[in-house]
């Protein structure tokens, strides 16, 4: 199919049966803040608080009606399956929905609230993928694919359409998040036939940068893994028709983190008083990254803020992580003299900035090591001019500010060394978090070593994380590294992060 069958598929989507055109709003504060004129296209406001409703039913509402009399099923961890659900729901036909176990209570809820039968199954949405098409086999359903599908990006198209007709105005640039690439394959189509001087600009997480990783071999390809906390987006392999468009049409993409994520959400809240889900807030990151890279000024531009389908226990991870994604607090390690009035003197140093957070403890030294957090207003530059300036009245100093280990673990740890402890090496490990995977992760460790520290961090559906001390002599380091590689868990080894040896080694 070229860009004029897919344009005409657009403007003949059935999706206004159940979807609404959604507002293109300015962001003021934003705006003002980036010297821009940003403009949020609000999808996150559809009854299923995301887009996903618009390609499914406008698939399912086409099928043919002995197709759609047998029913259809879907693999999903949230959004799509909502979107399945309600257009089954509206249309009169039975969706089964297959989602993995891990897949959070207030989702599941939300399909069945809709009339969707909810299967988990499996631990990844890969696993549910396969038990799906296997499902739609036995029972004669049609399955609903989230993404590489022509009607689905045709209906999720209708959203460019509606940004074309809403600012008559030049746009100079599209932000769109990509998971599988549905959204963007679908705004891209209709965008570049009707407005070829607008850059459609794609937005990933580093940690799940599956169209980077086909542009890049020519190919779709398959991700060893992907990171879970914009889930919305946490797709290992784009599709084959997805890839196709958005080769041939998107003119970049953006590769952003979790900390930028974050302040993208607070961005948004700030603006709309609206908490967006992680992927949700991807366009906005990636628009801030595309402005900071090259210095853009006056421009239009729009972000698609695709879902607001978040997570309560979350809030706490993203509140936490917003400021450092906004350079707006740097942590530093410092050492002061273990005498009277050594905390007197270093704020003193530090002048009138808010500190945020300040750790110690009583070291049996002459030197004290205190982790703190100082609020930014200047962003970058601030922080550097302030390690150079602890720096210049005598305070060996370490900039934590990016220090990965330090922002998961070390603020929530500092106590000191324990005298005697010996052969400590000091792992960080990251697995796909579910009901019992600190227990499974405890169990495949095992009882060959001992465990001398730990800190584990539950962020919701996002990866579980966990700092392990483990006392291991010299010459049974290559063992250990054995098994944990037979784990399958991703670790590194922090025993020399500055971090753990100025408080915990």
């Amino acid at each position: 199919m070229n860009t004029d069958d897919y344009v005409k598929m657009i403007l003949e989507a059935r999706v206004y049966d159940v979807a609404i055109e959604t507002p293109l709003e300015p962001a003021a504060r934003l705006s003002r803040r980036l010297g821009n004129d940003v403009l949020f296209k609000r999808e996150d406001l559809q009854s299923v608080f995301s887009f996903k409703l618009r390609g499914a039913y406008n698939k399912l509402v086409q099928l043919p009606p002995a197709d759609l009399a047998r029913g259809v099923i879907c693999s999903s961890a949230g959004n799509h399956a909502q979107g399945v659900a309600l257009a089954a729901r509206e249309l009169g036909t039975r969706a089964l929905v297959v989602m993995p176990e891990y897949t959070p209570t207030i989702k599941i809820t939300a399909v069945e609230s809709l009339g969707g039968e909810v299967i988990l199954y499996g631990a990844t949405y890969d696993d549910a993928y396969a038990q799906a098409c296997v499902l739609a086999d036995e029972k004669q359903l049609t399955f609903i694919h989230p993404f590489d599908d022509p009607q689905v990006i045709a209906g999720q198209g209708t959203i460019g359409m509606e940004i074309d007709r809403q600012h008559a105005d030049p746009i100079d640039a599209i932000f769109v998040p990509i998971g599988g690439g549905g959204l963007m394959a679908g705004i891209a189509t209709y965008i570049r036939s009707c407005r070829p001087e607008t850059k459609l600009i794609g937005v990933e997480p580093e940690d799940a940068a599956s169209m980077t990783a086909a542009f890049a071999a020519g190919r779709p390809v398959t991700l060893d893994t992907v990171g879970s906390f914009a889930d919305g987006v946490a797709v290992r392999r784009v599709g084959d028709e997805t890839f196709r468009i958005c080769r041939e049409l998107v003119d970049d993409i953006v590769i952003v983190d979790t900390d930028e994520i974050c302040a993208a959400i607070q961005d948004i809240f700030e603006d709309t008083r609206t908490i967006v889900e992680p992927a949700g807030a991807l366009s906005v990151a990636g628009l801030k990254r595309h402005v900071a890279a090259h210095g853009v000024q006056g421009q239009t531009l729009v972000t698609v803020n695709c879902g607001a389908n978040v997570n309560f226990d979350r809030l706490r991870h993203i509140a936490e992580r917003a400021a450092l994604g906004e350079q707006r607090e740097a942590l530093f390690a410092v050492e002061i003299p273990e005498r009277p009035g050594s905390f007197l003197a270093f704020c003193t140093a530090l002048g009138k900035r808010n500190i945020t957070e300040f750790n110690y403890r009583l070291q049996a030294s002459d030197t004290a090591h205190i982790f703190v957090g100082v609020e930014l207003r200047r962003g970058t530059v601030e922080r550097h001019e302030i390690s150079a300036m602890l720096g210049d009245a005598g305070y060996p100093v370490i900039d934590l500010t990016d220090d990965e280990m330090a922002k998961l673990h070390i603020r929530h740890m500092v106590g000191g060394p324990v005298p005697g402890i010996e052969n400590e090496r000091v792992y960080r490990f990251r697995f796909p978090e579910r009901p019992g995977a600190l227990l499974a992760f405890l169990t495949a460790i095992g009882h060959d070593w001992n465990i001398s520290l730990f800190h584990y961090r539950n962020h919701g559906s996002d990866y579980g994380r966990v700092l392990a001390g483990v006392q291991v002599p010299d010459e049974q380091i290559d063992r250990l590294r054995r098994h944990l590689d037979a784990l399958g868990y991703r670790y590194a080894d922090e025993s020399d992060n500055p971090a753990y040896r100025m408080f915990l080694a």
